[in-house]
Order: structure tokens, then C-alpha cells, then sequence
């Protein structure tokens, strides 16, 4: 194959194509894992990390966990390594900032160029890596964008004999259809695992005529109330801002409660937002509502420590 510096190479194979050892230790070429490197010229980004991890493994690996996750855009928190998955224990080779795995290459798929492991196998492999409200976040993300079935993602968690099968199989159980957003994802199951009836998401409310006339997030219709995420999109943009007014207006004729909630209704302060609902659907007289809040949502949302 012609040697193309604009793609991650090894050391020795640079050095076979006439480039010095001075000239790829020098400015016009950027370091990318120990012997493996690539020109300075193009722009740094997940996928290129990602193949040069693979760079250091035989041509059967693929990229899994973490990595394959990056190479999909699937929504998961900074993990520091890359991962690699080969068929074989003999085939591990191991590099710092790459960890290699043993896996089943069936149902591996090219994706943008790159070996990675499937959908299913991917979700299934994070659950050694993220926590339970992170791989829901995948979970619905797969769900919605690339058309995984959660009935059939739970069936595979079931049958898969993967060390952390157990942990994939209970956050398949959590994933839902038409989640919009990671952070849509996260409310609810702040909601969840604090004791309160699973909320409808996406629940679209028509006319007389059939028309839609709005849809919520997540919500209660037993009790007319709403619980949404809003993003800083919201406020900062002056047209978003006046239809989120004649929305509340018209929620407010139809008896509806809108409870919205912002990022640090989540991340700095989720017990207030818990609160928040819990009034209302106390007051409301929604069946199901536990008169105490449950803890299981607290090891898994930042603030836990200080609300308690």
C-alpha cells in the first residue's frame, strides 16, 4: 500500500518509506501512541486516536468499548484509553493507553473505515466501563438513532455470555423508544430510581381535529403534569424564549403543571428537582407516589453526598 502520512503509521514503516527517525521526531508530526505517529497537518479527533490503536494490533482486531463507541458518536463520558478487541488471547498485544481485549468477531461491522464491534456488542462491552445511568444514556441513544429494539437488546443481554452481561442486562431494561437527548435520559431515570411511577415519554397531545398540539418529554397524565429538560438553547435565543412562553400559556389553560428542569437541576442539585416533583405529584394525587423518596438514585448522580 502507497504510505499515506496523513493517516496513523508506525514508526518502522515511516522509516521504510525514506523518513528519517529526526524528521518524525520533529514539529511536522504529531505522536499518537508510543512508535505509532501522524503528520501535524491534520486535525486531531477521536476516529484517527482510534485507528491508531488499531495500528498497533493485528489487521483481524477491532475497535470495541469506548473506541467503538467514539467511531459511532454513540454519547459516553471521557475515558482516557482506547480500546481494541482481538478473536484470540495469543493476538493481545498491549500498549499503554490501549487496552486490548478478547472478544467474538461475529457481528463485527466497518464503520467510517474502521472495524468496530456491533451495536448490541458495543452496549453489551460498555457495561464493564460506565455506570448504570450512562449505559441507559447509550442504550436510548441506540434506540433512537440507530434503530436498535429494546425488547431485542434485552433478549441479547440475556443470552450474552459476557462478564458484565448481568450489568448490560440491567440497564437494557431501563431503555426506552423516542428519548430525545442523554440529558432527557438522565431526568427520567433521576425520577426512576427514586421510588416515583415511571413517567410516558414523549407523549404527543392532539386537538379535536387530530393536530398536534404539543408533545412532552416526559410526563404523568393521570396527575396533567410535565416534567421537561431544558437546555441553555432555551434561554438564549430570543425565538425559543417567546414559544416557550405561549407554550406554559396554553399548558396553563389546559390544566396541565409544566415542572422544567435545567442542568443543574441534575448535576449540582438533583435532590431539589426530586422535591420539586414530588409536591406536585403528591398534590396532584398521582397513584403510585411514594410518600418517602427511595435512595437508589444517589450513588449515581453528582451532589448525592451534599444533598444528604
Amino acid at each position: 500500500m502507497t504510505f499515506d502520512p496523513t493517516q496513523p503509521f508506525l514508526r518502522a514503516d515511516g522509516l521504510e518509506a525514506g523518513l528519517t527517525d529526526k524528521v518524525l521526531r520533529g514539529p511536522g508530526y504529531r505522536r499518537l501512541f508510543r512508535n505509532v505517529l501522524v503528520s501535524a497537518t491534520t486535525p486531531p479527533t477521536p476516529l484517527q486516536r482510534v485507528r491508531g490503536a488499531l495500528a498497533l494490533q493485528c489487521a483481524e482486531a477491532w475497535a470495541s468499548h469506548a473506541s467503538a463507541a467514539r467511531v459511532k458518536g454513540a454519547p459516553i463520558p471521557t475515558i482516557a484509553d482506547e480500546h481494541v478487541s482481538v478473536w484470540h488471547q495469543k493476538l493481545r498485544r498491549h500498549h499503554r493507553g490501549v487496552r486490548c481485549h478478547v472478544g467474538d468477531p461475529q457481528g463485527v461491522v466497518i464503520e467510517r473505515g474502521v472495524r468496530v464491534s456491533g451495536d448490541v456488542a458495543m452496549f453489551i462491552e460498555l457495561s464493564g466501563l460506565l455506570s448504570l445511568v450512562d449505559l441507559v444514556v447509550v442504550g436510548d441513544w441506540l434506540v433512537r438513532r440507530r434503530g436498535v429494539v429494546p425488547e431485542q437488546l434485552v433478549k441479547a443481554c440475556e443470552r450474552s455470555r459476557h462478564k458484565d452481561a448481568r450489568k448490560a442486562l440491567a440497564a437494557a431494561h431501563y431503555v426506552r423508544r423516542d428519548v430525545d437527548s442523554p440529558m432527557e435520559t438522565r431526568l427520567r431515570m433521576l425520577l426512576v430510581l427514586a421510588g416515583f411511577p415511571e413517567p410516558v415519554v414523549n407523549l404527543v397531545v392532539r386537538d379535536a381535529d387530530g393536530e398536534v398540539v404539543r408533545r412532552y418529554d416526559l410526563c404523568y397524565p393521570a396527575a396533567k403534569t410535565a416534567v421537561e429538560f431544558d437546555g441553555r438553547i432555551h434561554v438564549e435565543i430570543v425565538e425559543n424564549w417567546e414559544k416557550d412562553l405561549e407554550r406554559h400559556a396554553d399548558i396553563d389553560d389546559d390544566e396541565w403543571r409544566l415542572i422544567v428542569v435545567i442542568s443543574s437541576g441534575i448535576y449540582r442539585d438533583p435532590l431539589r428537582t426530586l422535591r420539586r416533583v414530588h409536591r406536585v405529584l403528591l398534590a396532584r394525587g398521582l397513584p403510585g407516589v411514594p410518600r418517602r423518596l427511595g435512595d437508589d438514585w444517589r450513588p449515581h448522580f453528582p451532589g448525592f453526598a451534599a444533598a444528604a
